[in-house]
């Protein structure tokens, strides 16, 4: 039997989906409705798609009317200054890797100065202008960092916005961490009204906005729902007791070591042993100081370490982890954790009334050292105890720059954290001029913004050096870009004689002069764009 490839008839009935079908098909395969094969079907099946298009048209019901979309909240702050609102469309329509390449040239980094730019909007108090909220809120969805500043410029009607586009859903969980549509803490019914009913982001926001304006009302707000909380969100929750830790958390806290799972323990040992007065620090202390002392056996004395030989049960319910990492001896993990919990008053005492600098500068036998002042690092840190941070971290010109205790960069800069911002950027000022910048972005990012001038003249010193020195250019890329966002200002008028390219010579990298004449040019003239948008943003006098 012959098979033909001859058009069928289609239905009769007229109806659009018999017309999409046709359409699909072709009407070589299917003729169309009331239309004749061949040349001629192709118009048919048009005309007829255009008579029913007018049927389908005519024969809509008008659809009942949507809601009205409610206006947009009134921002009662001052409205920015004109040359500022400019300046905003600048930065926002800035995007990053438009130029390409590796080179950036001598046009600043406008995303970069973004969040600088927030900060001082939010500081003099301003509301973003309308016009600008769709495009600050698409730079807020990109970019993590720039979420709580941004959110916080654009106010309730960022919000407003945010609720009639799902790409902004992230505005409405970020924004109620500032407090924004929140209940306040004075308002009790709906603060336990939104911690029952809540979203978890909404509990998490609540629960640290009550923390920060009364510590104890929020510890009751979550220890009424405690036992019915999931880990993980006992764990988040228990975390932002962080804020206002005090003696008055202790109670909670120790029941909190019960816990079933080993996180939450963990969190609570961990806050514990933060309040040098708590009943954990007081066991963590004796069971340190059962493992440290000062032999004088030899006459010169040594610090002697005799390491946990288990890790008991008690052990575990304080937080100490048994199961030590891969590569980590058992003993040492204990003993660590030991001294990291312990309150450092504890060792004055023990080691014959010596200062935490004399104690950090006695020998350690039969190498613990490093295990020794690692844990007091972090022990420094935990307890934000500057004294200890000061002995650990030495004199910034010191052989190898850290101090005896601070055994990696991580740990120097944690111990920075402790110290007052004045003194932080004295010491790291110090660590450059002895040992260059080799080693000191991570130490340059715990500085205050902008550097304080000792600090700013260090670097601009250092780069200086590096680039008479024919250093290799794009090794100090990261400290360059740093310095573009943190240098003052003002030390634009000092760096005029660093803008020319210097003469090549044979120990020089191929290219290298105009690369530094380019980075410098380039930074000279983000400061000068800084200090301008500086000056837009001051409030008009009067």
């Amino acid at each position: 039997m012959i098979r033909t490839s001859a058009p069928v008839e289609a239905p009769a009935a007229g109806a659009w989906e018999e017309l999409v079908t046709t359409a699909l098909l072709g009407t070589d395969r299917r003729r169309p409705p009331a239309g004749a094969p061949g040349r001629d079907a192709p118009a048919a099946l048009l005309d007829a798609a255009a008579e029913q298009t007018v049927a389908r048209r005519a024969g809509l019901l008008p659809a009942p009317a949507a809601e009205r979309i409610p206006q947009a909240p009134a921002d009662p702050r001052p409205a920015l200054p004109p040359a500022a609102v400019d300046r905003l469309a600048m930065l926002l329509a800035d995007r990053p890797g438009a130029g390409g390449g590796g080179r950036r040239g001598t046009a600043p980094d406008l995303m970069e100065l973004l969040p600088q730019w927030l900060a001082a909007a939010d500081a003099h108090g301003y509301a973003a202008p309308a016009q600008a909220l769709p495009a600050l809120l698409d730079a807020a969805r990109g970019r993590t960092d720039l979420r709580p500043a941004a959110l916080a410029f654009a106010g309730p009607r960022g919000l407003w916005l945010a609720r009639l586009n799902p790409e902004w859903r992230f505005a409405l969980r970020t924004a109620s961490g500032s407090g924004a549509a929140l209940p306040g803490p004075e308002d009790t019914g709906g603060v336990r009204r939104l911690w029952e009913e809540g979203l978890f982001a909404e509990r998490v926001a609540l629960l640290a906005a009550v923390r920060r304006q009364r510590p104890d009302a929020a510890r009751d707000l979550l220890a009424g729902t405690w036992a019915t909380e999931r880990a993980e969100d006992r764990l988040m929750f228990l975390d932002s007791l962080r804020t206002g830790l005090g003696p008055a958390d202790e109670p909670f806290l120790e029941q909190a070591l019960g816990d079933r799972s080993r996180n939450v323990r963990s969190t609570a040992a961990e806050l514990l042993s933060a309040l040098p007065g708590s009943a954990l620090a007081a066991r963590m202390a004796d069971r340190a100081a059962a493992c440290v002392a000062v032999d004088r056996t030899g006459g010169t004395p040594v610090i002697a370490v005799e390491a946990p030989h288990e890790c008991d049960a008690s052990m575990e319910r304080d937080g100490v982890v048994p199961r030590a990492p891969s590569g980590r001896g058992e003993r040492s993990w204990w003993l660590g954790q030991l001294l990291e919990a312990a309150p450092l008053g504890t060792w004055s005492a023990r080691l014959g009334g010596r200062a935490p600098q004399e104690i950090v500068a006695l020998p350690v036998a039969d190498d613990w050292q490093g295990e020794l002042h690692a844990a007091w690092c972090r022990a420094a840190v935990r307890q934000r105890d500057a004294v200890w941070a000061r002995a650990l971290l030495g004199e910034p010109a010191a052989p190898e720059a850290g101090g005896p205790g601070a055994v990696s960069l991580a740990e120097r800069a944690k111990l920075l954290g402790t110290l007052g911002a004045a003194e932080r950027a004295d010491w790291v000022a110090g660590f450059i001029a002895a040992h260059g910048l080799s080693e000191a972005f991570q130490l340059l990012g715990m500085c205050a913004v902008p550097w304080a001038g000792p600090l700013g003249r260090a670097v601009v010193d250092a780069l200086n050096i590096a680039r008479d020195a024919g250093s290799y250019p794009w090794s100090f890329s990261g400290v360059m870009g740093l310095a573009e966002r943190c240098l003052d200002p003002v030390e634009a008028a000092r760096l005029d004689g660093l803008l020319a390219v210097p003469d090549e010579t044979e120990d020089t990298s191929p290219g290298a002069g105009g690369y530094w004449a380019e980075a410098f040019q380039r930074l000279v003239t983000t400061l000068r764009l800084r200090r301008t948008m500086a000056e837009e943003l001051a409030p008009a006098p009067g």
